[in-house]
């Protein structure tokens, strides 16, 4: 696995923690934790758009985010499962797969148009 494609994925999971958080926290600690989850995720973020394309960057955070929180819900907190959510979460990683696939070594080179 490709570093710069790591600190995606870890963004990710931080987001998927503090929006869980977000619903969820109920104490000083626990805010705590959410507030810490939401700097590393956009500093994580912030890290990874500067050196790939924004645009596959924030679709790849978002889609990763969006489809563990989802995950995390029927999991962890009781949420109902249903197929068709588990349909639409593999519908949107496969389009988060294509587009690390699509992008190439020189969509990755600041300057290059």
């Amino acid at each position: 696995m490709n570093k710069k494609w790591l600190i995606i994925y870890v963004a990710a999971l931080f987001e998927v923690s503090w929006v869980t958080g977000l619903k969820y926290a109920d104490s000083t600690l626990a805010w705590s934790g959410t507030v810490f989850a939401i700097i590393v995720s956009f500093y994580l973020l912030i890290k990874a758009s500067s050196i790939l394309p924004i645009s596959t960057v924030y679709a790849v955070f978002t889609g990763l985010g969006a489809a563990g929180t989802v995950l995390i819900e029927i999991l962890l907190f009781s949420s109902i499962f249903s197929w068709a959510k588990i349909l639409l979460c593999a519908v949107l990683i496969s389009g988060v797969i294509g587009l690390k696939l699509v992008t190439g070594e020189r969509d990755m080179t600041q300057g290059e148009v």
